[in-house]
């Protein structure tokens, strides 16, 4: 009898939720790729890799809001509608990225034209990226806790099987756009098509089908307990992260004047309705929901930043050796897909704990050796090691969210992945790009055989965290062209060296895991929590 059978499980419903994640992760990578690939999104609309990176972001922390939010009342409103409103999302986004590209390739705009087109078509790119993120958020909003009740008694492994769609998609949607060629280089409208395929199909599937009633509930732990579990401070890390985000969107800071007093603004609304979430359930929340709250924003930089911009980082290496750089993220793409439907038989011999520390320094490991890998059989040993060190990550955290407190519900396993989200929307992702900058920044300083200096190539700009330096392409490309094929050759060397900066991340993961895996050892070994279920089922 199979697993499926065993727990008298739905299969239309579990493969529904499967295909629904795979719809992300075909949005996920034809963005990537056309915010990475130098002749479509940089191009057509004058990106420098900050600038690109925050782009990307803006598809990525509106999934916070979208996934807390609907957990807040998904058990109330039901999954079916958190399913259709995550259609509609992918259908909008559709619509203004399509518009967008109409916008720049207007024919008869002369300079000035053509920098208006911009402007304006990257605000409705910007906006259409944010209503994707929420579509995607919603999507992990249900299917995360609709699978964790299906399979209640083995929830790390059936989260993993289930985000084996992840890179499932990442690996399918890779390989249509390589298969697209010179079609998606000169029209790159064809990859938003494609996004429509599996949108289609799990609408189709999920329409009609019946959900279960959340492990939280037929437990009969109460909405303020699920509440409490998160607590004061789990809320205050989400409410600032995603007021900060809105802020920096909207403009606060010159609607209001001043930086200063937006700032004001931002902390003391992120005071004010955190004590009131912390009055109304009574908690400061779970140290241990806290703990990995506070891991997951490394390890979402980790795996979703890198993701992001390994295309464009490896694009040097593999293109000198006649290979398209989306190769790399298919590779890596494909060992997870492949290891998180086999991971029964490791989480039982490693422990959840044990399987993200490995994971952790085998990410350190990879990371470091792709930033300086250059011939083939070394960049694809490389990705290897990143591959598989990458590949549980972010499943068997919900696993262990999900184990450790059934009474958070939906809440619970779905705010620690919003905020993994917004930190690589509002952080991790263009703080990735600057690492990148400053690369370039560093080796076109020590380059002393260049005919241009870099402040003659560059901008400041500023983000999140700060001010940056950053090249400036169109000042590039006013050079000379054997100048610029010096320049471009010195900052594509520095960009991926960069990803040695990036091993900072799994490296504090590390050291993460290992506290709590010595804090389980203390108290007799890991153990699940488990709800009774109303009628002993």
């Amino acid at each position: 009898m199979s697993q499926v059978q065993e727990n008298d499980a739905n299969p239309v419903l579990f493969w529904g939720c499967f295909i629904a994640l795979v719809t992300t992760a075909f949005a996920f990578i034809s963005r990537a790729f056309m915010i990475n690939t130098p002749s479509m999104w940089p191009a057509d609309f004058n990106l420098d890799k900050v600038q690109a990176q925050t782009l990307f972001g803006h598809g990525i922390w509106p999934f916070a809001i979208s996934i807390i939010l609907f957990s807040l009342v998904i058990d109330r409103i039901g999954y079916r509608v958190a399913m259709f409103f995550s259609f509609v999302c992918y259908a909008m986004y559709a619509e203004f990225a399509l518009y967008a590209y109409s916008l720049v390739k207007q024919s008869g705009l002369g300079e000035e034209g053509l920098a208006a087109a911009r402007a304006t078509a990257l605000r409705y790119l910007t906006f259409g990226s944010i209503v994707l993120g929420l579509g995607n958020g919603t999507v992990e909003a249900f299917i995360n806790p609709v699978v964790a009740t299906m399979y209640k008694h083995a929830k790390t492994k059936w989260l993993n099987i289930l985000h084996a769609g992840w890179p499932g998609g990442l690996v399918l949607g890779g390989l249509i756009t390589i298969g697209l060629g010179d079609q998606a280089a000169q029209d790159w409208r064809i990859l938003i098509y494609i996004i429509a395929i599996p949108a289609v199909i799990y609408l189709l599937m999920l329409a009609f089908t019946k959900f279960p009633v959340s492990e939280r509930v037929a437990g009969g732990a109460t909405y303020k307990e699920m509440l409490g579990e998160f607590g004061f401070i789990g809320a205050a890390i989400a409410l600032f992260l995603i007021i900060k985000q809105l802020a920096d969107v909207f403009k606060l800071a010159t609607l209001v004047g001043s930086p200063d007093v937006a700032n004001y603004v931002v902390y003391g609304a992120v005071a004010l309705l955190a004590i009131a979430y912390g009055i109304y359930c009574g908690s400061l929340g779970r140290p241990m929901m806290i703990f990995l709250c506070l891991i997951m924003m490394p390890l979402a930089t980790t795996e979703l930043g890198t993701d992001a911009a390994i295309t464009g980082i490896m694009e040097k290496p593999m293109k000198a050796m006649n290979y398209n750089p989306l190769w790399v993220l298919i590779y890596t793409s494909a060992i997870m897909m492949v290891l998180r439907f086999f991971v029964g038989p490791v989480v039982q011999r490693l422990t959840p704990l044990g399987l993200l520390a490995t994971c952790a320094g085998l990410a350190i490991v990879g990371l470091y050796l792709l930033s300086m890998a250059q011939s083939f059989l070394f960049i694809f040993a490389a990705a290897t090691l990143y591959g598989i060190g990458k590949t549980y990550f972010w499943p068997t955290t919900l696993g262990v969210v999900s184990e450790q407190f059934p009474k958070g519900g939906a809440l619970t396993l779905n705010a620690i992945a919003g905020i993994g989200m917004l930190t690589v929307g509002i952080i991790g992702g263009p703080l990735i790009g600057k690492m990148q900058e400053d690369s370039a920044k560093a080796a076109m300083m020590a380059a002393t055989n260049l005919p241009v200096k870099y402040e003659a190539i560059s901008k400041t700009d500023s983000y999140f965290l700060g001010t940056y330096d950053a090249v400036n392409e169109d000042l590039i490309k006013r050079l000379p062209e054997d100048q610029q094929q010096q320049v471009a050759q010195v900052i594509e060397a520095a960009k991926q060296g960069a990803l040695a900066k990036v091993t900072i991340f799994p490296a504090i993961m590390l050291v993460c895991y290992l506290m709590l895996i010595a804090y389980f050892a203390s108290r007799g070994g890991y153990r699940p929590n488990e709800l009774a279920t109303s009628g002993g089922h």
